[in-house]
């Protein structure tokens, strides 16, 4: 009978391995959706058509973006977890959107681990501290020295409770062991807005702020990463901002290809595959450049790591302040 039985297992295996491996082979038979949970025109949105259009070449089919945006980004997240896992639904977002959502959100519908299939990391950059260009503040130093004689006295402006740029400063903040008030706006532009009219000390932003830094109405006292970015040059990075608490420190901002939890994996890889031809592309790695995004080819497993991490790293900013939406 066990031997019955084990024969029946065997046999399931390999007719699932096979089966798989044959969907793989023939993988795509249609259009595929890349789903982004922001509005037209933003950073996640104009570095996925700029990968969906070479990864259709690469693929043969159409791989087309479809905007779902709300709720923070789990709406978007939403309908990709529950779509069929057979890698024509896939889902790119901010990884620290995804992994806070979370510890924000109470009555999720999915896990924002267990419940996709990581294809890969697509893009790095930089957040920027910025303050007013009639700031008082020349560099962090001076800001995060203020900061610890006048606690809670400064203010920041973000694009909203629990958003990115919110849990970035608390980070900073705890590390260099200060506080400061925070003043949430309905988006990022209200935010920079915000900033330029002197209703707030400092934001941080992602690169969608430097015109405004190159125009000389805000600026930038340092990147939130280990290293300089092209895009904003001569802008210390946290190591180099002569602020040994923040040294250590390195907030990515990134993007990253999802999709549903049973994809199987050969369909993941060569999603991967189809992926990394883009992001190795001279032409994709210009237009990179020039929205201040560096391409970051490389495997699922990276991606999967990085994200576990920041579940873990953001979760708990997102616990101690006791933030939910619900």
């Amino acid at each position: 009978m066990k031997i019955t039985q084990l024969g029946h297992a065997l046999v399931a295996v390999l007719g699932f391995t096979v089966g798989a491996a044959a969907a793989a082979q023939g993988f795509p038979t249609k259009a595929v959706r890349l789903v982004i949970p922001f509005p037209p025109g933003g950073s996640t949105d104009v570095g996925a058509r700029v990968v969906a259009a070479k990864m259709s070449e690469d693929l043969k089919q159409t791989v087309f973006v479809e905007n779902r945006p709300g709720a923070g980004t789990t709406i978007g997240a939403a309908f990709v977890a529950s779509s069929a896992p057979d890698g024509h639904t896939l889902y790119m977002t901010g990884p620290i959107s995804h992994a806070s959502s979370a510890a924000l959100y109470k009555n999720l519908s999915y896990d924002a681990l267990r419940s996709f299939a990581s294809i890969g990391l697509v893009n790095t950059s930089p957040f920027v501290i910025a303050v007013n260009a009639k700031s008082p503040f020349k560099t962090l130093k001076d800001l995060i020295d203020n900061a610890r004689a006048n606690p809670g006295k400064l203010t920041y402006g973000s694009s909203g409770n629990g958003a990115t740029p919110h849990l970035a400063t608390e980070l900073i903040s705890r590390a260099a062991g200060v506080s400061f008030t925070h003043v949430p706006y309905k988006g990022a532009g209200p935010a920079i807005v915000a900033l330029m009219a002197g209703d707030v000390d400092f934001t941080i932003a992602d690169v969608g702020i430097v015109p405004q830094l190159r125009e000389g109405r805000l600026r930038a006292l340092a990147l939130t990463t280990a290293k300089e970015a092209r895009l904003v040059p001569g802008v210390p990075s946290l190591a180099e901002a002569g602020v040994p608490e923040l040294a250590g420190i390195d907030i990515p901002s990134a993007q990253a290809m999802l999709a549903p939890a049973g994809t199987p994996p050969e369909v993941v890889g060569r999603l991967n595959a189809a992926l990394n031809v883009a992001l190795n592309d001279p032409e994709v790695r210009q237009k990179f450049a020039a929205q201040g995004l560096e391409a970051a080819p490389g495997t699922p497993d990276v991606l999967e790591a990085f994200l576990a991490s920041e579940v873990q790293r953001y979760g708990k900013i997102v616990r101690d302040l006791g933030i939910r939406i619900d």
